[in-house]
């Protein structure tokens, strides 16, 4: 099975989080920020990946220390979970529309970290959600995955849409890209046979 779980524990935050590559998309996400929860729900649905997510973070200080440990935990999920990456498609792409807005994504398991960050979010807060932390849990993620990522906003203007378009269509290209491809299905995606 292709699972991940990861427990970290340090002095800003305590967090549990569990990853099933080959659910169905349910989730259980408490972060104890409201507008996290509401994406990771979303990625997880888009991606079709069980997800179950715990943090108590240092939120009486601000929201820093959780969205950018959770990223780092799920980013570590997904590399325990896709071991040697035998068999994967490895490369995943998604033009998303939502609303207005219209997110670019393109992924690819590597085993090398990048993160091409090109969203122009208008606010500094959707809520009480500094907006600055969505690239700093996709470093995270990025960084211990060892993926590339790249997200780029074609258009839109609304914060909220602009981000979640992020996470949806960041969790649909995700969703191919870790798909086992049967044809591959014992072969490592890559001429120099290992990632």
């Amino acid at each position: 099975m292709r699972r991940g779980e990861i427990i970290r524990k340090t002095a800003e935050t305590d967090i549990r989080l569990q990853l099933d590559l080959d659910g169905s998309g349910k989730s259980s996400i408490d972060t104890g920020v409201g507008f996290l929860d509401h994406m990771l729900t979303l990625f997880a649905s888009h991606g079709r990946f069980d997800l179950t997510v715990s943090c108590r973070g240092d939120i009486q200080v601000d929201d820093h220390h959780s969205a950018e440990d959770i990223g780092i935990a799920l980013g570590e999920a997904f590399s325990q979970a896709l071991g040697d990456k035998k068999g994967i498609v490895r490369y995943g792409h998604m033009i998303l529309p939502m609303d207005e807005a219209l997110i670019l994504s393109a992924v690819d398991f590597s085993g090398r970290d990048y993160l091409g960050y090109d969203l122009q979010i208008p606010t500094e807060k959707v809520g009480t959600f500094d907006t600055e932390l969505v690239e700093e849990f996709w470093l995270g993620f990025v960084r211990n995955a060892r993926c590339n990522l790249h997200l780029k906003q074609l258009a839109g203007s609304n914060s909220h849409h602009i981000i979640e378009g992020a996470f949806k269509s960041a969790a649909r290209s995700m969703r191919v890209a870790v798909s086992v491809d049967p044809a591959f299905a014992e072969e490592i995606p890559s001429t120099k046979g290992v990632l």
